[in-house]
C-alpha cells in the first residue's frame, strides 16, 4: 500500500469515527453573552466553534481553526470541515471548525468579526486544551480562504485594558493555510458570488481595496502555505499567485503549490493521487516552521 493510499484510508477512518457523538467533540459559542451585529428577527444564527481533539498520545500543542468555503452563502462542512479536522487530528493537531455568519444578513464586517473572535478565544483558553498560545493557525478553503487571509491582514494584538480575558488576546493567526482561496475583491479575478455576498452588488471602491488581501500585506502578515490548481474555473489561480508575490515582496515566509489540473473545491481529494498530496506537503511545511513537535 503506497503512502497516499494509506493516508487517505487513515483520513477516511478518522472521518467515520469523528462523525460519531464522541466526547472529544465540543461545541463552543463564540459570543455566549450575545453576538455583535445580531439584532432583528432575521439574525438568528449563532456562530460557534466545534473542537476536535487528537488522541493524547499523538497530540501536539498546535491548533488550527478551519474556515470551510461556500461563497459566503453556505458552508461546505463535510469535505472542507469535518474531513479536514480528522486529517489534522491524525497529525496531532487540535482542530476547530468555525461556523461563521455569512449571507445577505451578515455582510462585512460580520464574518471577519467572527473569525477574529475565534482566534482570540482559542488563544485565551489555550491552556485548557494543552495548546501553545503562539501556535494558533487558520486554514481556509475558497471563500473561507478569503476570510482567513483577511484575518491575517486585519488583526490587532488585543486590548490589554479589557476586563474580558478573550478581548485581551491577539487576533493574529500565527500561520495561514489557504486552499484555492478567494483573495481579491477586484473584479478582474475575484469570485463574483463571494464578493456580492460579502460586499453587496455595488460596493464602495475603498472597501473593495481594503478587502483585497493581496493589497493589505505587511511584514507582520503571518507565514502562509498556499494550494491552488491552474485551471480552477471558479476562483482563478491569480488569487493565490498575487498573494504569494505580495508575501514574497514583504519578506513574509510563504510556500505555494500550484497543480496543473484540478477542479475547484477538491478538499482532501481522496480519489486523486496528485491533488491528495497537499496534506503531506503541509505537514512538512508545519514541521519545518516549528509548528509541530
Amino acid at each position: 500500500m503506497n503512502t497516499w493510499t494509506c493516508r487517505n484510508l487513515i483520513a477516511l477512518i478518522s472521518f467515520l469515527v469523528i462523525s460519531l457523538p464522541i466526547s472529544a467533540q465540543e461545541i463552543i459559542p463564540l459570543w455566549p453573552d450575545g453576538a455583535p451585529f445580531h439584532e432583528g428577527e432575521n439574525h438568528k444564527e449563532q456562530p460557534t466553534l466545534t473542537a476536535y481533539l487528537p488522541d493524547q498520545e499523538n497530540a501536539s500543542n498546535t491548533a488550527i481553526i478551519i474556515l470551510p468555503g461556500g461563497g459566503y452563502s453556505h458552508l461546505a462542512m463535510d469535505h472542507e470541515g469535518i474531513q479536514v479536522a480528522a486529517m489534522l487530528n491524525e497529525l496531532g493537531i487540535t482542530a476547530f471548525i468555525l461556523r461563521y455568519r455569512r449571507g445577505e444578513d451578515y455582510p462585512h464586517p460580520v464574518p471577519l468579526t467572527d473569525a477574529q473572535r475565534a482566534i482570540r478565544l482559542v488563544r485565551a483558553q489555550a491552556d485548557s486544551w494543552n495548546l501553545e498560545s503562539r501556535k494558533i493557525g487558520i486554514l481556509g478553503f475558497s471563500a473561507g480562504g478569503h476570510l482567513a487571509s483577511t484575518t491575517g491582514t486585519h488583526f490587532d494584538f488585543g486590548n490589554p485594558d479589557s476586563k474580558v480575558k478573550v478581548e485581551r488576546a491577539s487576533s493574529r493567526p500565527d500561520f495561514m493555510i489557504l486552499i484555492y482561496p478567494v483573495i481579491s475583491m477586484i473584479e478582474e479575478f475575484t469570485h463574483s458570488g463571494s464578493r456580492n455576498n460579502l460586499l453587496g452588488a455595488d460596493p464602495d471602491p475603498e472597501l473593495v481595496e481594503r478587502l483585497s488581501s493581496e493589497k493589505q500585506i505587511t511584514p507582520e502578515t503571518p507565514p502562509t502555505f498556499l494550494v491552488h490548481s491552474s485551471n480552477d474555473e471558479a476562483v482563478p489561480v491569480e488569487n493565490s499567485i498575487h498573494f504569494y508575490m505580495g508575501l514574497r515582496n514583504a519578506g513574509v515566509p510563504a510556500e505555494m503549490h500550484i497543480y496543473e489540473e484540478g477542479p475547484h473545491g477538491f478538499g482532501l481529494a481522496p480519489d486523486n493521487p496528485l491533488l491528495s498530496s497537499w496534506p503531506e506537503l503541509l505537514e512538512t511545511w508545519l514541521r519545518h516552521g516549528g509548528m509541530l513537535n
